[in-house]
């Protein structure tokens, strides 16, 4: 949802400096409740990512230190604790190897999605975000649409070659799964599982960064899903 969690992916200097691979996992039960996972992985980066922050600034930008980077995600996971209608949640971050894995349980996709909300407004530093006015999930009538947030990123217009290429090799999954059986979905590059019970749509970075439509998808249930 986003490089939502832009906070997972280190924030846009991460993004677009390195080679990223991000996850997202998002299961529901039949009454809406369900658990959702997000995972990013800069690994492949992780020398390269290093030296970076061994830097004061990088293309006239500061660069964050490690110190500050782990209070970002700290604050951020604390956060989306105390948000209503969601549990369990647990955070492994791996600052060495640059692996970011998010797990939490939720009362309904609704919940879900204002806790997303709530916490990056916090987190905004009280600046206007625009994307937040946007519904990304809604689970109703046996059917789950989902979007990816507004992603005009104004550096993303000035991309150097090497920034380009980063993105073009990162990738962005998004994996839906379900209690009962999906019949179709509207997105021509998902791929429904051998069960027919999860769907998974997969793009490049750079694609998304560009046409953050790619993503979005309307899954149908068979008779007897949703709520």
């Amino acid at each position: 949802m986003k490089y939502l969690f832009s906070f997972f992916a280190i924030g846009l200097f991460l993004s677009l400096t390195s080679c990223i691979e991000i996850i997202d996992d998002l299961a529901i039960n039949e009454d809406g409740s369900g658990t959702f996972k997000y995972t990013v992985n800069i690994s492949s980066s992780k020398v390269k990512l290093n030296s970076y922050l061994a830097l004061d600034s990088l293309d006239g930008k500061r660069v964050p230190s490690l110190e500050e980077i782990k209070g970002y995600v700290d604050d951020v996971v604390t956060s989306l604790k105390g948000q209503e209608g969601i549990s369990n949640l647990t955070i492994e971050s791996n600052y060495t190897d640059f692996i970011f894995k998010l797990k939490l349980d939720f009362n309904s996709v609704e919940n879900l999605q204002a806790a997303i909300k709530a916490v990056a407004q916090e987190n905004s530093k009280k600046r206007y975000l625009e994307e937040l006015n946007h519904n990304w999930l809604n689970y109703a009538d046996g059917s789950l649409a989902r979007s990816i947030p507004k992603m005009n990123i104004e550096r993303a217009k000035k991309l150097s070659a090497e920034e380009t290429k980063l993105l073009k090799e990162g990738t962005y999954t998004s994996i839906t799964r379900f209690a009962n059986e999906v019949d179709h979905c509207d997105n021509s590059n998902a791929i429904l599982a051998k069960n027919k019970k999860a769907v998974m749509v997969r793009t490049d970075a750079y694609s998304l960064s560009q046409k953050n439509q790619l993503l979005d998808n309307t899954i149908y249930l068979k008779s007897g899903g949703g709520e």
